[in-house]
């Protein structure tokens, strides 16, 4: 019976996705990421000089509406190379290739930021079933699989210590009206709040929680105790 009401309610959709997106990728790269930036600082140290932003940047577009060049998405995202490859055997596929790519963010004051961004790639696939007609999802249902793939994911990362300080998600509801640059700044925003928690460790002061900016509590998603993903185990099952 509960089986079939989660089903009829979807909630299995997202919570699925969201779980495949972590053991099967995230649990996978997230750990490599920060040796990745290193080296690649090493060899670049005016790029990447805040620590803070050594991790990776994880676009969560409410809408679903992925684009597959970021470039296309925003002219002030413009790629700058990719960082150092993990090859790992994988499911019967040899020397499968992980990488992640390096942009260049320019601000409102013609700035350069660098970081390490992509999307979350499950979001194509609630958008592809919103547009199946197998899948019957609507535009509302797609929205609130998303918010639930969100809250989801970001529950299983907290819990996750291989992951932790990796990554950053970046959840977001695009405006109404088209912006040609409304992505570069959402991205920047994040980027410019690492640099001063950097700095505020380097001070010894506590960095401000700034208001703006999408987090699970604006989300406006009921979610019951039962539906959260539960703590991960640390003791090897």
């Amino acid at each position: 019976e509960m089986s079939e009401m989660s089903e009829r309610s979807k909630q299995n959709v997202a919570h699925g996705l969201a779980w495949s997106y972590y053991v099967g990728y995230l649990k996978i790269v997230l750990p490599r990421v920060k040796k990745s930036m290193e080296e690649f600082s090493r060899a670049n140290p005016n790029l990447l000089a805040c620590r803070k932003t050594w991790k990776l940047h994880i676009l969560v577009p409410l809408s679903c509406d992925v684009y597959d060049d970021l470039e296309k998405a925003d002219s002030n995202i413009q790629y700058v190379t990719d960082l150092t490859e993990t090859t790992l055997a994988r499911a019967g596929t040899k020397k499968r290739v992980y990488k992640h790519s390096l942009y260049a963010i320019r601000d409102e004051e013609n700035q350069l930021w660098h970081c390490a961004v992509e999307y979350a790639t499950p979001l194509q696939s609630l958008y592809a079933m919103s547009q199946d007609e197998c899948a019957a999802f609507s535009r509302e249902e797609r929205l609130e699989q998303a918010k639930l793939f969100y809250r989801t994911l970001e529950e299983i990362l907290k819990g996750s210590k291989e992951c932790a300080d990796a990554y950053r998600l970046i959840a977001y509801e695009e405006p109404e009206e088209a912006e040609i640059h409304f992505l570069s700044r959402e991205i920047v925003w994040h980027l410019r709040q690492e640099h001063g928690e950097e700095i505020a460790v380097l001070e010894g002061s506590h960095p401000h929680s700034p208001s703006t900016g999408l987090d699970s509590a604006e989300l406006n998603l009921q979610i019951s105790v039962s539906d959260l993903p539960q703590p991960l185990r640390t003791d090897g099952f």
